[in-house]
């Protein structure tokens, strides 16, 4: 039994750090997005679902992470990996973005391909691209941080951003 608490701590642990940053990052998509369609009576995004979908994303790169096609070029400059990445994250999040306008629409117009119709109908395009545009600058930032973490070492990151997590080694003795 203790191996498998074990294995949730770790999960646990791993996920906290995506799911953090797509937490912040989903509130200032959904700000931006509250911001834009203000008097057109469209409510915004609730804090729990923003949880939710941070969670699920979270949860999405860890597992992303296991696939071995997502790490096509480990031995290439990080720009590749992240490029890979990003174009991954992009169409997963666009996608996720369009089903969270979709359940909306289907809820309204009673059915899925009936919602689907009048979302497509009254879908503010330029609103929706906006919002891609911001989650795919976020995806990119996520990304490259954590390409570079990789590579650098989860610790050193926390060092170099944080101070340091405890004395060095060298300076003990």
């Amino acid at each position: 039994m203790s191996n498998a608490l074990e294995k949730v701590k770790e999960e646990f642990l791993l996920v906290i750090p995506p799911t953090l940053y797509f937490f912040v990052s989903l509130h200032i998509v959904a700000l931006i997005r509250s911001l834009m369609l203000k008097g057109h009576g469209i409510e915004p995004t609730s804090v729990m679902s923003i949880a939710v979908a941070a969670l699920i994303l979270g949860k999405a790169v860890l597992i992303a992470d296991m696939l071995p096609m997502i790490n096509r070029f480990p031995h290439r400059p990080l720009v590749f990996n992240v490029a890979w990445k990003t174009f991954i994250y992009v169409i997963v999040a666009g996608i996720i973005h369009y089903l969270e306008r979709l359940y909306d629409a289907a809820r309204e117009a009673g059915g899925v391909a009936a919602g689907n119709a009048q979302l497509l109908h009254e879908m503010v395009w330029p609103h929706f691209w906006a919002i891609q545009v911001l989650l795919f600058w976020l995806v990119v930032t996520y990304c490259a941080f954590h390409e570079l973490a990789r590579v650098v070492g989860h610790e050193r990151v926390k060092r170099i951003f944080f101070g340091p997590m405890s004395p060095p080694a060298a300076a003990a003795s």
